[in-house]
C-alpha cells in the first residue's frame, strides 16, 4: 500500500471534511497552529465541516461554543460525539425508559437522556445497563460503581477506548485506560464501543451530514485513521497531536493514512504521487533515500512532498521485507 495522490488541493476532491478535535483542531483551550485559517478557507470553498470527537465528557453545545471562540464556523449540528454515538447504540438495543448507570460527564448524561433513556448514578438504583466515558473528575468510586454493575451482569457500553489524551501539559490517561481498570476488576468485556476506530461514530456523522466524498482528518493512527479505513473513508493524518513521524513509518497497513501533512495546511496543497525505486523515493521535487536502515532527504521540497517521499519510501521498504527504518526527522523540520 502507498499514499494516494491529488493533482490539485486535497480538499477539492471531497465534499466534506470530518475532523477529530484534540490534537487536530485544538489542544486544551488553544487552537492548533494553522488550523483555524485552513478550516475557514475550506468551509468558504464549499466543503462541509463536521467535528467528531471521542471525548464524551462535553456536550455538543459546549464543543461548538469552544470552536466558535477559536474563530471557527461551527454549530451544534456540526459536532458529533462518541457520547451521542453510544447513546444511539443503546437506544437501538434497550427499551425506551430503561435506566442506565452513567459514568461520565454532562455530555454523556445528556446524550443518554436525549434518546429516551434514564440516567442514574449508582448500581443500587436498579439500572438496566451501564455506560462508561471519560470526564476529568472521575475517581475510584465512579469506577467502582461501573465494576459493580458489570460484575452483576448488566450490559456494558463504552463511549471510546482511547488509552491517552493530549493536554497542554502532555499526554494523559484516556478512557481506554479506565476501561481497562473495569475490565480487569469485573473480568468482562464491553458489549459495544462507539468511538473511533469503531464504526458507530462514523456512521452517525456520515448520516447526519449526508456526505458522499468525505475525508477524515486525524492525529491518531490507531483511532482516527484505522477507523476511517474500516469505514471506507479517505483518511488524512496530521502531525500536530499524538502520532508522529516514527509512528507513520511504523504503521501497520490498517493504520496507514491515504494522505499525510505536517498540519491542516495540507488540505489546500496538491499531493504529488510517490515513485519508489529500490532505496529511493521521489515525490514532486523531493527525493528520499535509505542508507543502512535510515531514511534522509537527498533533496527537500516545499509543501507536503518531503514528508510524502519519506513515508512512501518507508512503507515500500517494509512491504518488501525490510525492517522498520529510522528517519532523520530534522531534515523534515519536524
Amino acid at each position: 500500500m502507498t499514499l494516494r495522490s491529488s493533482p490539485g488541493p486535497l480538499v477539492d476532491d471531497h465534499d466534506a471534511v470530518l475532523l477529530d478535535l484534540d490534537g487536530v483542531v485544538y489542544v486544551s483551550d488553544h487552537a492548533v497552529p494553522e488550523a483555524v485559517e485552513a478550516l475557514t478557507k475550506a468551509e468558504a470553498g464549499g466543503a462541509a465541516l463536521a467535528f467528531l470527537t471521542n471525548n464524551a465528557a462535553r456536550t455538543p453545545r459546549a464543543v461548538a461554543d469552544h470552536l466558535r471562540r477559536l474563530g471557527l464556523p461551527a454549530d451544534i449540528e456540526d459536532v458529533v460525539t462518541s457520547a451521542q454515538a453510544i447513546a444511539r447504540v443503546m437506544a437501538d438495543e434497550l427499551e425506551t425508559g430503561s435506566r442506565v448507570l452513567v459514568c461520565g460527564g454532562e455530555g454523556l448524561r445528556e446524550a443518554v437522556h436525549d434518546v429516551g433513556l434514564v440516567p442514574v448514578s449508582s448500581a443500587d438504583e436498579t439500572p438496566d445497563a451501564v455506560v462508561q466515558g471519560y470526564f476529568p473528575e472521575i475517581g475510584w468510586r465512579d469506577l467502582a460503581e461501573v465494576a459493580y454493575a458489570v460484575e452483576a451482569g448488566l450490559p456494558w457500553y463504552v463511549s471510546n477506548t482511547d488509552r491517552t489524551i493530549p493536554t497542554a501539559r502532555g499526554i494523559a490517561p484516556g478512557n481506554g485506560s479506565l476501561v481497562e481498570v473495569v475490565r480487569v476488576a469485573a473480568s468482562a468485556e464491553p458489549r459495544a464501543i462507539a468511538g473511533k476506530p469503531y464504526l458507530p461514530l462514523f456512521e452517525v456523522t456520515v448520516e447526519r451530514i449526508q456526505t458522499e466524498r468525505p475525508l477524515m482528518v486525524g492525529d491518531r493512527l490507531d483511532t482516527d485513521i484505522a477507523g476511517a479505513r474500516a469505514a471506507d473513508i479517505a483518511s488524512f493524518a496530521v502531525l500536530t497531536g499524538v502520532s508522529g513521524i516514527a509512528d507513520l513509518v511504523a504503521a501497520t497497513e490498517d493504520e496507514r493514512p491515504d494522505y499525510v501533512a505536517a498540519d491542516l495546511r495540507g488540505l489546500h496543497q496538491a499531493h504529488p504521487p510517490v515513485e519508489t525505486d529500490g532505496a529511493t523515493a521521489t515525490c514532486g521535487d523531493a527525493v528520499a533515500r535509505s542508507t543502512d536502515g535510515r531514511i534522509a532527504l537527498d533533496r527537500p521540497a516545499a509543501d507536503v512532498a518531503s514528508l510524502r517521499a519519506v513515508v512512501g519510501l518507508a512503507w515500500h521498504l517494509r512491504d518488501t521485507g525490510s525492517a522498520i527504518p529510522s528517519v532523520d526527522s530534522g531534515t523534515l523540520g519536524l
